[in-house]
């Protein structure tokens, strides 16, 4: 065995999916991530000491971009998706284009399902459409058939039109706003873009007048050619629509007739958002009947069999007891038991036990820490699932002996 490249697991630059640049490096890389190779131990035993670290670090970094699996809620809202943008984008008349929002708890997938539905599309249509077609003769518009865009913290029609326009890497200085809406229409019809998604729309509370203008704003750019897909936490109690219920039997939300209007200075606004936009939800799983089980089950041996630990086993997670355990531990939440199982690779690596089990991760916890980018005012974190109380007989942590000099081999007697 010659070990790692390094060459095949080192990051490079993150990418910044909130500007053009990142976003095509991203959309054009997602997939490009080499695993560790699958060693046995008597392999691993053979290896050099730089190896073996070399060897570490690819694992670790195998652990770390763990593939983002399809499961039954996310496949139902991509479904969805995909298919409004098709419509949409298809759709050469000048009538006011249908939108989505997507609602779910904090790291339940929201991001990343929605981010590889409207790479996907990008792919396809940039297959159909090498160049923009829309651009205008001799300009160099960049196709730009989505965007990503995050809505800023206390937004304003102003600063959410230079998120856009930031995304585009469109000049705006010195503009009033409505300069600024007038250039993302131009950015929006020059660029191409067929689809434009305002991540963690939550932040706007809807209590202040800037947010309600935000609104306006996202209302007004439906008269555009492009799919508006909006991203958030508490969706339904965020005052963006108004109060209305799931039919248990489609998931579908119904909303009732919209009341006369009361003393807000914009109460029409929510009635008018849901009359042009789809709620849709991304849950997490369940552990109450034999097909979320079933569901969960294929989830963690989907995760299983992307570890690179050197006595791991078909079923360690997914077998016994630890269905459930992990269930208990994260509450069916994707994004935690993606943290936690990290970080029990990573302690089984550097204890040697090589392998997962409930005693190992009963020494670990998850805390807000882990989730460093989401906003707990918008109520994007999760209620993270209290750890089991530590037990009193668990062995001491051996210390990792890698880097260790054993000294040079002893030299044979001489006869």
């Amino acid at each position: 065995m010659t070990g790692s490249s390094p060459a095949l697991f080192l990051p490079g630059q993150v990418p910044d999916r909130t500007v053009w640049q990142g976003w095509n490096r991203w959309r054009l890389t997602r997939r490009g991530s080499v695993p560790a190779p699958l060693i046995t131990a008597e392999d691993y035993a053979r290896m050099t000491p730089r190896q073996r670290r070399l060897h570490d670090l690819h694992r670790i970094a195998t652990h770390a971009n763990l593939i983002i699996q399809e499961t039954p809620m996310s496949a139902f809202v991509s479904w969805k998706v995909r298919a409004l943008i098709e419509d949409n984008a298809f759709n050469h008349g000048p009538d006011t284009r249908p939108g989505v929002m997507i609602n779910g708890g904090g790291c339940q997938g929201k991001t990343e399902t929605i981010c590889e539905v409207i790479a996907s599309f990008e792919d396809e249509w940039l297959a159909l459409y090498a160049q923009n077609p829309d651009a205008l003769p001799g300009t160099l518009d960049q196709h730009a058939p989505v965007a990503y865009v995050r809505t800023p913290v206390k937004a304003t029609p102003i600063s959410t039109c230079q998120r856009i326009l930031d995304f585009f890497g469109e000049d705006y200085k010195g503009m009033r706003q409505e300069d600024l809406i007038r250039t993302v229409k131009n950015a929006i019809y020059d660029h191409g873009t067929k689809a434009l998604v305002l991540d963690d729309i939550t932040r706007l509370k809807l209590h202040r007048e800037a947010d309600q203008d935000v609104l306006d704003l996202i209302r007004e750019l439906m008269s555009l050619p492009v799919t508006l897909i909006l991203v958030g936490v508490g969706i339904p109690r965020s005052g963006l629509l108004r109060d209305g219920r799931k039919d248990p039997r489609t998931g579908q939300w119904l909303f009732p007739p919209v009341k006369d209007r009361g003393k807000s200075r914009n109460d029409d606004a929510p009635g008018q958002t849901d009359l042009r936009f789809d709620l849709l939800d991304l849950d997490r799983f369940s552990y109450d009947t034999p097909a979320g089980i079933e569901a969960w089950t294929a989830h963690l041996v989907g995760i299983e069999q992307q570890l690179r630990l050197l006595h791991a086993f078909d079923g360690m997670l997914s077998d016994g007891a630890m269905p459930e355990y992990l269930f208990r531990r994260t509450g069916g939440i994707v994004g935690l038991v993606k943290k936690l199982v990290q970080a029990g690779c990573r302690h089984a690596i550097e204890t040697g036990t090589e392998r997962i089990t409930i005693d190992l991760l009963d020494a670990l916890t998850l805390s807000r820490a882990d989730l460093p980018d989401l906003d707990p005012d918008a109520g994007e974190l999760p209620d993270i699932p209290t750890a089991p109380a530590a037990r009193t007989n668990k062995p001491a942590r051996p210390r990792n002996t890698v880097f260790d000099d054993r000294g040079s081999p002893a030299a044979e007697s001489a006869s």
